[in-house]
């Protein structure tokens, strides 16, 4: 895939995929086309933006499986790249403002994925993902290949990755499914550059959970948006937890937010909530002391996703 610099365009905004909580009965191709257009036509209106999630008060002012788990919670994907992460990598900012999700199992929480990954050395690492399409699980590059880690063998694309859509501690509602296919760009693969620290997961059946939309915003929008995140903490494992901020900041290919996170969200979606319906504008990626980033869904970007999603 082309890694050639992409400014997106900061005057529109153009949104490709839809949302759906009926994936075996999707719109056909003329539907899809007029979910898209009468979304665009209503951006700028609706709610103020944020998921209505029981007892989240953050923005204010500004039929089951069990799965047993490793012996010992599994580290998280970032650790796997970059080594044990520094403090100001534990990214809750002044009071911890996320609440845990009840039930992961209804929509939209069931296209949240916990992830549990299988490097080339046999090692094992932690993650979060997004289902935005039957079987494609948008993530962070470094879920799916590590880069950089200074570990013999360890390096490049992950042997297997087991995706649980919905897990509630060890009670998975949709079951697992492993995958060995993933997707990413030499920027990350190659040169191990943050901003393009983004990959897909395709799966080898389809999850009865739907997906959400994605798109590419443009400068204005994204900095008019709240970002909701919802992913697997590891100070919390297994479960699902969310936050949501307004978007503090935004370059060519980054998107930077004070939502709260935690070590193990890497792969959560950033995502855009009005008049009841999402899309990703972000791959949550990276903690930081003042505010937390994600890589952006710019034109480049979604056209890789689009290529890559089935």
């Amino acid at each position: 895939m082309s890694d050639t610099p992409h400014t997106p365009e900061s005057s529109e905004s153009v949104l490709i995929g839809y949302d759906s909580d009926e994936p075996l009965s999707p719109p056909d191709e003329g539907d899809k086309r007029a979910s898209a257009a009468r979304q665009f036509e209503t951006l700028s209106t609706g709610d103020e933006g944020v998921e209505d999630v029981e007892g989240y008060v953050g923005v204010q002012g500004d039929a089951s499986d069990l799965w047993t788990p490793p012996s010992a919670d599994l580290p998280n994907a970032g650790e796997a790249s970059y080594g044990p992460l520094p403090p100001a990598a534990e990214t809750v900012h002044g009071p911890d403002d996320r609440v845990q999700i009840g039930d992961p199992s209804v929509y939209p929480w069931r296209t949240q994925c916990s992830l549990a990954m299988t490097g080339a050395d046999g090692s094992g690492w932690s993650g979060s993902g997004t289902f935005i399409g039957p079987r494609t699980v948008l993530t962070a590059g470094h879920c799916v290949f590590i880069k950089n880690s200074g570990v013999a063998g360890r390096d490049g694309w992950m042997r297997s990755i087991t995706v649980m859509p919905g897990r509630n501690g060890n009670t998975l509602p949709y079951g697992s499914k492993a995958s060995s296919t993933f997707f990413s760009v030499t920027g990350w693969t190659q040169s191990g550059n943050q901003e393009y620290d983004y990959g897909v997961i395709i799966l080898p059946a389809t999850f009865n959970v739907g997906w959400l939309g994605y798109g590419n915003f443009g400068d204005a929008d994204l900095l008019a948006t709240v970002g909701n995140i919802a992913g697997y903490p590891g100070d919390k494992p297994g479960t699902l937890w969310f936050a949501a901020r307004k978007i503090a900041a935004i370059s060519a290919r980054k998107v930077h937010y004070d939502i709260d996170t935690m070590p193990g969200q890497s792969g959560s979606s950033v995502y855009r909530y009005l008049n009841n319906e999402r899309h990703v504008i972000a791959v949550h990626a990276y903690g930081g002391a003042t505010t937390n980033s994600g890589t952006r869904l710019n034109g480049e970007v979604v056209g890789n996703i689009g290529r890559w999603r089935v």
